[in-house]
């Protein structure tokens, strides 16, 4: 199974030729990934519309990516969904990030970090397929701002 820095390549790449946001991201996408906290076998595409109740079966997640990393990667996509609007409300990604993180027992700051280097990971897919990176770059940026950067 690939693992989360062979995932992470396009934003490296990306980082190196766009700059800004994306050089910051993939900054610390190299940090966070030297320093894992454990490797796991993780889904890679954990979201509202990849988890599903089947009825009678239960609850499923559907479309594994099958990757390698650490944990806190399954609960990014969450931040960025379900929809643009309801992602970028005000206020609903500090109250997010307080939730997963106790949840999870995961420092505050170091899932800001994952989470804007996940959010450049998400835009540069999107910039690479030729599509508005909006809702992901705000996301991010948000992230930034909470972190305490005033970029």
């Amino acid at each position: 199974m690939p693992s989360l820095t062979e995932r992470f390549a396009d934003l490296f790449a990306h980082g190196e030729q766009r700059g800004g946001f994306f050089a910051r991201a993939a900054a610390d996408a190299r940090v966070l990934l030297a320093g894992q906290r454990e490797s796991v076998v993780l889904h890679g595409d954990m979201h509202h519309g990849n988890v599903l109740d089947f009825g009678d079966a239960g609850w499923l997640a559907i479309d594994p990516k099958g990757i390698v990393g650490d944990p806190i990667f399954d609960f990014l996509n969450l931040f960025c969904n379900p929809t643009q609007a309801v992602a970028v409300r005000q206020g609903r990604l500090a109250r997010q990030v307080a939730v997963v993180a106790d949840a999870a027992a995961y420092d505050p700051d170091t899932l800001l970090r994952w989470l804007i280097a996940w959010s450049a990971l998400s835009a540069t897919w999107y910039e690479l397929d030729g599509l508005p990176a909006d809702h992901a770059l705000t996301v991010g940026e948000e992230a930034e701002r909470l972190l305490g950067r005033n970029r």
